[in-house]
């Protein structure tokens, strides 16, 4: 178990562009949300999601979070499980990432000492949710979204970043399959039955 970490799934997004909530989509015989509940409640002592939708997930008896500004945006959902939990940090995936990788979680919680987030970067793109942030990063989160400055890229920037790199990666997820997310009904017909078949 990863110690002073809290595990979060944020379940915030529209779901613009599918059909049915994403965190609903069935890998197997499990949706994404039952398979990565599962994953953390195995490495984290605490688990709970930020949705602003609780009615849809009150049958996984979790604990969860809404968003504590109306402000749209993974940043806000960060800073919600950042404030409420009561580690000294958070791992957050988002609710559409069916393959998130247990072994890679813990190879990045061992690489945070001494920075302010752990985030990885693969094949040149930066994964923002799929990362460790610290409680240090409260103020200046809460300040980068009362200025409307909503762009996670940006705001890492010019923070004390880990950036775990894509030779790092490959060693434990050797095609990056943590970091797929499904958006559309497209997605899923790509990611979950074409590339099973």
């Amino acid at each position: 178990m990863i110690a002073d970490c809290t595990g979060v799934i944020l379940a915030g997004g529209e779901n613009r562009r599918m059909p049915y909530p994403k965190a609903f989509i069935k890998i197997g015989k499990e949706s994404i949300i039952e398979r990565n509940l599962k994953i953390m409640g195995f490495l984290f002592k605490e688990v709970f999601i930020i949705t602003n939708q609780p009615e849809a997930y009150f049958s996984f008896g979790m604990p969860m979070y809404g968003d504590i500004y109306n402000i749209r945006g993974p940043m806000t959902g960060i800073l919600t499980s950042l404030i409420n939990s009561r580690s000294k940090r958070v791992f957050v995936s988002a609710c559409n990432m069916p393959f998130i990788n247990q072994e890679l979680i813990q190879y990045m919680s061992s690489k945070g000492n001494g920075y302010e987030a752990v985030v990885p970067k693969y094949n040149g793109k930066v994964e923002p949710l799929f990362a460790f942030y610290s409680k240090s990063m409260i103020n200046s989160i809460e300040d980068a979204l009362l200025r409307d400055n909503r762009g996670l890229h940006d705001f890492l920037r010019h923070k004390k970043v880990k950036y775990t790199t894509a030779k790092e990666i490959k060693r434990i997820d050797p095609q990056g399959r943590s970091f797929i997310n499904l958006n559309t009904p497209e997605d899923v017909a790509f990611y979950l039955h074409q590339r099973a078949a």
